[in-house]
């Protein structure tokens, strides 16, 4: 499996489709908590993500954290079991798929969150952890290698905020022969700390595990220079699942603007090879940006640069 060679739809937004179909994600741990509660629910998103299109399941494991768990009264093994169940339930998920031309192109990717995630106060999206290298590394560590173990076919570090965190994750990444992506969270063209996209970019780089680069969870005008900036310093796919573009209003609890999946022709076109959405990114917009995907004849190999 090399995510260079051709290119892959991702799915959209888990929260959003489990909130769509009536579950509540009010709680602090959102999405994880129907690892607990609903197992079944988290397994039948997973399976509407496929059948829409998507080729590559994002497992429920955002949010999990053994501090985390362990404040509402989880012991360490019950979050080590809640881990792997996710990656299993996305598995059982791509199993129920009986197409023949889905026969090897369906892949699940473990979710590894940022430190900010675990914390409900939307500190990923500031990027000031409070945290040094070494100790966003020991957090990080326990659960990384939990999910690594847990045998998805590759590790998807999503939603990083910084560059201490993405060298964190990286020097965990580094050796233990588990394929990654490792994609940022971006705002003004640059990190969400306020460093530069090109040097997180960089991070992979003499890393053989990771196969792409590239941004999440951000707002869809922020992807073109996303992958120019990645293509620039890089020859790793480009990975890019970006949010619809409405707008949380904290104060109202409600989504504001126009929502949408992007100009996924001209991200294709700029060199990304790996698609998708995020926050509120429903099935059928995964099928839109299957179809898109499907009819793009790229001109040139999908790598940059080497």
């Amino acid at each position: 499996m090399d995510l260079r060679r051709r290119s892959w739809t991702l799915d959209g937004g888990l929260g959003t489709l489990l909130e769509a179909r009536g579950h509540d994600l009010s709680d602090a741990l959102w999405s994880a908590r129907l690892l607990v509660d609903q197992p079944a629910a988290v397994q039948a998103a997973h399976q509407e993500f496929f059948a829409a299109g998507a080729q590559v399941a994002i497992t429920a494991s955002y949010q999990v954290g053994f501090e985390a768990f362990e404040r509402i009264g989880f012991t360490a093994s019950d979050t080590e079991r809640l881990l792997r169940s996710s990656v299993d339930l996305a598995r059982r998920a791509r199993d129920t798929r009986t197409d023949p031309a889905d026969e090897g192109r369906l892949l699940v990717a473990a979710s590894v969150g940022p430190y900010g995630a675990t914390l409900g106060d939307g500190s990923e999206y500031r990027g000031d952890s409070g945290l040094t290298r070494a100790e966003l590394r020991r957090w990080h560590e326990r659960r990384l290698t939990v999910l690594a173990d847990a045998g998805p076919d590759l590790l998807a570090l999503e939603t990083i905020p910084s560059l201490d965190e993405a060298k964190a994750l990286a020097e965990l990444v580094r050796g233990g022969g588990v394929p990654a992506w490792l994609s940022f969270t971006v705002s003004g063209g640059r990190l969400r700390s306020g460093e530069p996209m090109e040097e997180g970019f960089r991070v992979v780089d003499d890393i053989d595990e990771f196969q792409a680069v590239g941004v999440n969870c951000s707002h869809p005008d922020e992807v073109l220079p996303a992958i120019r900036a990645a293509r620039a310093v890089t020859d790793r796919a480009i990975v890019v699942y970006p949010n619809s573009g409405e707008r949380w209003d904290a104060e109202a609890r409600v989504w504001r603007g126009r929502g949408g999946v992007g100009d996924v022709d001209a991200w294709l076109e700029a060199g990304a090879s790996v698609v998708g959405g995020c926050c509120r990114i429903l099935p059928d917009d995964i099928a839109v940006i299957r179809g898109r995907v499907d009819a793009f004849e790229p001109g040139v190999d999908v790598a940059g640069p080497g």
